[in-house]
């Protein structure tokens, strides 16, 4: 009960909001007709960009918008015109009809089922603005006697509403397309991150069957040995750590799923770059770190090995930042070379020892501990040259003088998809 309360104080309260706005905006106006209050404001713009933004009560906004719209109008006109208060009340009641006409219109054609056809949205905004307004004009010619439109006169109201309604249908799909972009890298972002689990999974599993079978081999011994209350108890470990195995194949089952159907779609290379350096850049914020991103890129396609690219070059592109202690560089570049693509990353960190060169990539190697000195989980270089191995290419890594870059050749016919 009090949560039904506070939403409708929080929809009372928006639709309050959409009210004032239009109100005011409203005041920002041009008057095409010489002999009429008749005006072309912002106020039509505001409170169909309102109604889009979040589901609204548009009936309801519609009358809360009539009233606050003629108050706020009659209040200013009678501070500051020598007029009675009726003759400012009939002069702008036609406005609170339009933004009635408007409301119903819009709720009758339901916008929000157009809110992704933008062609569609803007033509039946236009025609319902259209009509509000020639309700408008009907509603002064007989309060004021104002000669109702003619030809020329609709034209202007027509043009005005096909600009007025694609005008916020635009900025409406900008902030979609932007909403979208962002879902979009959080997915990828969380599918790449599932991508790697399931490596960890995986040699969990094979390490898991490794040991039921010596737990099995070692009950076998110890039966025939004749310890049979040793080789229960060592039969019941096997069987439990079989358990363990099963359930981890469940879940490996399900990650694979998620992973392998690829419900990302494809992406080009260029976006791929965007969504790492976006990603890593406030990570580098996070670390209170001032790190100046370089991107390049001589060639871009389409690729729907996108999962893995992106945790690979995630992985490169944090350890960059790790390395790095509080200004520096990081270049992420991809180039053509024949029938391979090269992928380098490089940076102006800590660099990496010789004789650390050659085992960076060995299972089980990292330099990051915490403060209780308990090394670091995450992907690691090994499993970066896992990913890369899947997609049959190969890694190095050079570094002089503080200067690391770690240089990925791919074929690109193992990651590109559709036309370039």
């Amino acid at each position: 009960m009090y949560t039904k309360i506070l939403m409708s104080r929080g929809t009372l309260t928006w639709v309050f909001m959409i009210a004032l706005f239009t109100a005011v905006g409203s005041e920002i106006k041009i008057l095409p007709f010489y002999d009429t209050t008749f005006r072309f404001g912002l106020g039509s713009i505001i409170f169909f960009l309102c109604t889009l933004l979040k589901p609204t009560p548009i009936i309801l906004a519609g009358v809360m918008t009539s009233i606050v719209t003629t108050i706020f109008r009659v209040t200013i006109n009678y501070s500051t015109q020598d007029i009675s208060l009726i003759d400012s009340i009939f002069a702008h009641v036609p406005a609170a009809i339009f933004y009635l006409l408007f409301a119903i219109c819009l709720h009758q054609l339901n916008i929000h089922q157009f809110r992704e056809k933008p062609l569609k949205l803007g033509l039946l905004v236009a025609f319902s603005e259209v009509i509000s307004n020639l309700g408008e004009q009907l509603a002064r010619f007989l309060v004021q006697s104002y000669n109702f439109v003619f030809i020329h006169d609709f034209l202007i109201l027509l043009a005005v509403a096909l600009l007025r309604s694609f005008f916020v249908v635009g900025i409406y799909s900008s902030i979609l397309i932007a909403e979208q972009k962002k879902r979009v890298q959080e997915m990828l972002n969380v599918g790449s991150d599932l991508y790697v689990e399931t490596l960890y999974l995986k040699k969990s599993m094979n390490h898991i069957e490794t040991i039921t079978a010596s737990g099995f081999d070692l009950y076998r011994q110890l039966k025939n040995q004749g310890y049979r209350a040793e080789s229960l108890q060592a039969l019941h470990i096997a069987q439990e750590i079989h358990e363990v195995k099963k359930d981890s194949q469940r879940i490996y089952a399900g990650i694979s799923k998620i992973v392998g159907e690829k419900s990302y779609g494809s992406i080009r290379l260029s976006e791929l770059l965007h969504y790492i350096e976006d990603g890593n850049r406030k990570y580098s914020e996070l670390l209170g770190k001032d790190i100046l991103f370089k991107i390049n890129f001589d060639i871009d396609f389409q690729t729907e090995e996108h999962i893995a690219l992106l945790a690979l070059l995630n992985n490169l592109t944090a350890n960059a930042i790790e390395a790095i202690e509080e200004h520096g560089v990081i270049s992420i570049a991809i180039q053509q070379q024949e029938d391979d693509t090269v992928i380098t990353v490089c940076d102006n960190g800590k660099g990496i020892s010789q004789s650390e060169l050659s085992i960076i990539f060995e299972p089980g190697y990292t330099t990051k501990y915490n403060v209780e000195g308990v090394a670091a989980t995450g992907i690691g270089l090994s499993h970066v040259a896992t990913l890369i191995a899947k997609l049959n290419g190969t890694i190095t890594v050079e570094s002089h003088n503080q200067k690391t870059m770690f240089k990925i050749i791919i074929p690109t016919q193992t990651i590109q998809t559709g036309e370039t």
